[in-house]
């Protein structure tokens, strides 16, 4: 498989030559031929499709030098590698190409114009720069059977998915549950976590201070029209909120306020009240000793499948911000959905694949998720449960396109 070719000529023509030499002779064909003839055992390799409507890039090399190694190796083990390649043609790179070139703006454009013709636009958009894959694949070096690849729009490697779940499902593996995702309401789509690392946006959003008034007193330390003073950083999330988190070894204390007594963590209570502010004596209580008291939300729209509105424990509730007490909405945090299986708390979604609010949040039904962030904080204050409202800059995720 080694080209006999002069020392003396250039770098750029040696590698042309060699080229020439490998189709000529048929190198790599014939590296798959002579094992079938010595019925070599078969090491396979399917290649990791990438999406031939994007042109390759300086990266792509990269991926392929990793690719072409090992199938060369196991070859000159003695195994049989057929190397087949492949093309990955679902997915949002081939949608947004044909969103772009239809100028549309989001996924009810595209259920406006007809989910089949779009489909149909993508098919024939999947295989736009195929040439320049080949191309490129050729002038690396690259070994990959691209005459026989496999695509992932065909029927029979859609049906191959369908078996593979069915197998799941045969032995008792599949599961319906809940998980969080980072969710983009545009595409009404989840992200992978390497596209929210390109959308981080440093954003200034209204973090607040929140009374939760307990319900019936059954703890003698703490006086007769108490509240869980809560912070953070996203109001509209309050409308899901199903528990209050507190940290199981962190000390807290009531402070008396001219709204009423708030239990707060004792290390936070200068920070949040000002500096010299006493808590009330003898009032210390742990976390874990505050489990199970329960307490009225400020949103009451949506009915909870389970019991909740009640205080738990969570390992990563601190003492470094806020009041020590975390407002919890499975919905909105992985967190808080791992906290709320743990704790057998209810899912409440306010908020529908569109990032709007569902008809049963009344002050905010049909309202953007942001836009509704001013009249929760407006109906709080209102209502005499804004204990204080600050403006807070933090590093958020966007969607990236």
């Amino acid at each position: 498989m080694f080209t006999e070719l002069d020392s003396k000529q250039k770098t750029p023509d040696r590698e042309k030559a060699t080229l020439q030499y490998w189709n000529e002779r048929q190198i790599f064909p014939k590296s798959i031929s002579n094992r079938e003839k010595e019925k070599a055992k078969e090491w396979i390799f399917y290649e990791g499709p990438p999406t031939a409507n994007g042109k390759p890039g300086v990266h792509h090399v990269q991926a392929r030098a990793y690719k072409d190694l090992f199938p060369r190796f196991k070859t000159m083990q003695g195994f049989l590698v057929r190397r087949k390649a492949g093309w990955d043609c679902h997915g949002l790179p081939v949608e947004l190409e044909v969103e772009k070139k239809l100028g549309f703006k989001d996924k009810a454009d595209i259920e406006k114009y007809g989910v089949e013709p779009f489909n149909k636009m993508c098919r024939e958009s999947v295989m736009e720069y195929e040439q320049a894959w080949r191309e490129m694949t050729e002038r690396i070096g690259f070994w990959v059977n691209l005459d026989e690849a496999y695509m992932t729009m065909t029927n029979n490697f859609v049906e191959s998915v369908w078996w593979s779940l069915k197998k799941l499902w045969d032995k008792g593996l599949l599961y319906q549950g809940y998980k969080v995702v980072p969710y983009c309401a545009k595409d009404g789509t989840p992200l992978s976590s390497h596209e929210v690392s390109q959308g981080y946006k440093n954003v200034v959003d209204s973090s607040i201070y929140v009374r939760f008034p307990l319900k019936k007193n059954t703890r003698n330390e703490l006086p007769d029209g108490t509240s869980l003073l809560v912070w953070t950083t996203t109001p509209w999330t309050l409308p899901g909120n199903v528990a209050a988190a507190v940290s199981p070894d962190l000390n807290y204390v009531i402070v008396e306020h001219e709204s009423g007594p708030v239990l707060i963590c004792e290390s936070l209570v200068e920070k949040v009240f000002g500096e010299g502010t006493k808590a009330l004596g003898g009032s210390g209580l742990r976390g874990s000793d505050l489990v199970g008291l329960e307490y009225d939300a400020p949103y009451n729209d949506l009915e909870l499948e389970k019991p909740g509105h009640r205080i738990i424990t969570g390992d990563f509730v601190t003492a470094e911000d806020g009041t020590g007490i975390v407002h919890i909405a499975p919905a909105f945090g992985a967190d808080d959905m791992i906290v709320g299986q743990q704790n057998d708390l209810p899912v409440v979604r306010p908020v529908n694949n569109a990032g709007k609010f569902v008809e049963g949040v009344k002050l905010v039904a049909g309202l953007w998720f942001k836009d509704a962030d001013p009249k929760i904080i407006e109906d709080l204050e209102a209502r005499g449960l804004l204990f204080k409202k600050l403006d807070y800059e933090h590093s958020y995720p966007h969607c990236w396109r």
